[in-house]
């Protein structure tokens, strides 16, 4: 096949551009400071181009807004199934390849087709709407305030590491019925492979270790949670088809909830737009998150599909079985669209589209705002603590996703918290005022208290240890 060409009429890259030895990186430094730029030399190809997503993994990357919408809503084009990627299957690409844990073939809902992805999704839907909102709600308070409470009196936080990245598996752990010490294995497997580095093979077998032991957990012990609801469900899940719905879900839980949440901070406290808003005493959250949803989505590139037969894509050919991957961040961007895209338009394509649009953005957008709300309620005078430009990107071609978000406010004074020695539950003392929280509703099985060592080193060991109550 020949290599693509830019589009009539458009200027060929700049000299030294990767794209003039056919394809242009989706990873490395330069990609992740700066991905809007290479997304418009990209479009300088049309609305589909020729990209490089690690050291020798080639695919199709769809720029295009309708371009991509073609692509995700025609499943008699299109599979989602990773088994038809032919370099991988032949040795192309090799196995251990750093993006092959995000892209290697699961049985779960996001890699099938059909009938199967129609009976595994319909056991998560199902699942996921027996989650109670009000509930939801009142635990990320409470969960959002605990956070802010350990780190509030101190003046500075990252609110990667200590917030954004920290919520959402509070929200997993619960919702899932999982005890800390799987959460930990759970939290780093994933947010490795996210990374797609030479560690994305270790991390995905401690992934596995993770879910296997909260599957093992649950079909001995069934509780009020997700997890035993997707056992119970008529689907009849096996013990493996469980543990790569539990990937699918913590994949789409965590790594891009932690983004959602640190990006809108990010754009808050940054943009004088919002931040004329702040000062007049409004907090546009939702218009934060619409903004970062269509600008920054926290997958940026992904929805891979792999085409059923030889085809073209506007005039692009495209190979049976190479990898075609959705640029929800340039899709999002085209210039062909026209329209504010702030302000309640959410025509976006940050939760995908077509039959494998995202079945939990809903409660998604729920935790993020609620996460976003509760910040700027308790740190109201936050503000970066570093200029925006001199803020770090992570690495690795599918996320949108900051390295840390340090920020600085003035110290705030925290409810003191008394223990009742003989229940081991916890009170609040009643003289300091009180927070706003709304009190928490369970939505899964109650966690008993257990002890645990304080000297561990890792932030999710620390959350650990919150979690036991300690």
């Amino acid at each position: 096949m020949a290599t693509p060409q830019p589009a009539p009429g458009t200027s060929p890259p700049p000299p030294g551009c990767p794209a003039h030895a056919g394809r242009m990186s989706l990873y490395g430094p330069e990609f992740a400071a700066d991905p809007a730029a290479t997304y418009e030399r990209l479009r300088t190809y049309g609305t589909v181009a020729p990209v490089e997503i690690a050291p020798g993994v080639h695919a199709s990357l769809v720029t295009g807004y309708e371009s991509a919408l073609e692509v995700l809503r025609s499943p008699e084009r299109f599979s989602k199934d990773p088994r038809r990627w032919r370099a991988l299957a032949d040795g192309t690409v090799p196995a251990d390849s750093p993006v092959v844990p995000m892209m290697m073939y699961r049985p779960n809902a996001l890699f099938t087709d059909g009938d199967e992805h129609a009976r595994l999704r319909g056991a998560i839907t199902d699942s996921l709407s027996r989650v109670d909102p009000n509930a939801l709600r009142g635990y990320v308070e409470q969960s959002a305030d605990t956070l802010i409470d350990r780190f509030g009196p101190k003046g500075q936080a990252d609110l990667l590491s200590e917030y954004g990245a920290v919520l959402p598996l509070l929200v997993f752990n619960q919702l899932f019925g999982c005890p800390p010490e799987t959460g930990d294995k759970l939290v780093q497997g994933m947010s490795g492979i996210f990374d797609a580095n030479a560690d994305s093979e270790k991390a995905n077998a401690v992934l596995t270790e993770g879910v296997a032991e909260l599957v093992a957990l649950k079909r001995e012990r069934p509780g009020a949670d997700v997890t035993s609801w997707l056992m119970a469900h008529p689907a009849q899940l096996t013990d493996e088809e469980m543990m790569h719905q539990l990937v699918v879900l913590m994949g789409a839980g965590t790594e891009p909830q932690q983004n959602l949440i640190c990006n809108g901070l990010r754009l808050l406290l940054s943009d004088d737009r919002f931040g004329g808003d702040l000062a007049g005493g409004s907090m546009p959250v939702e218009d934060a998150l619409d903004e970062v949803l269509w600008t920054d989505p926290p997958m940026a590139n992904y929805a891979v599909h792999y085409p059923l037969h030889d085809l073209e894509l506007d005039g692009t050919p495209l190979r049976e079985g190479e990898p075609v991957l959705i640029s929800l961040a340039a899709a999002n961007t085209d210039p062909a669209l026209a329209g504010d895209r702030r302000g309640g338009n959410r025509a976006h394509l940050a939760w995908s589209a077509g039959a494998h649009t995202c079945p939990a953005k809903s409660p998604a957008r729920l935790i993020a705002a609620v996460a976003v709300e509760k910040l700027l309620d308790r740190l109201p005078d936050a503000e970066l603590a570093v200029g925006v430009g001199r803020l770090e990107w992570r690495q690795g071609p599918f996320h949108r996703a900051l390295a840390a978000l340090p920020v600085r406010f003035p110290p705030i004074t925290v409810p003191v918290v008394t223990t009742d020695k003989t229940s081991g539950a916890r009170t609040w003392n009643t003289n300091p005022a009180p927070s706003s929280s709304t009190p928490p509703v369970p939505t899964s099985t109650e966690r008993e208290p257990e002890s645990g060592n304080e000297d561990r080193r890792r932030w999710w060991s620390s959350l650990a240890r919150w979690w036991r109550g300690q």
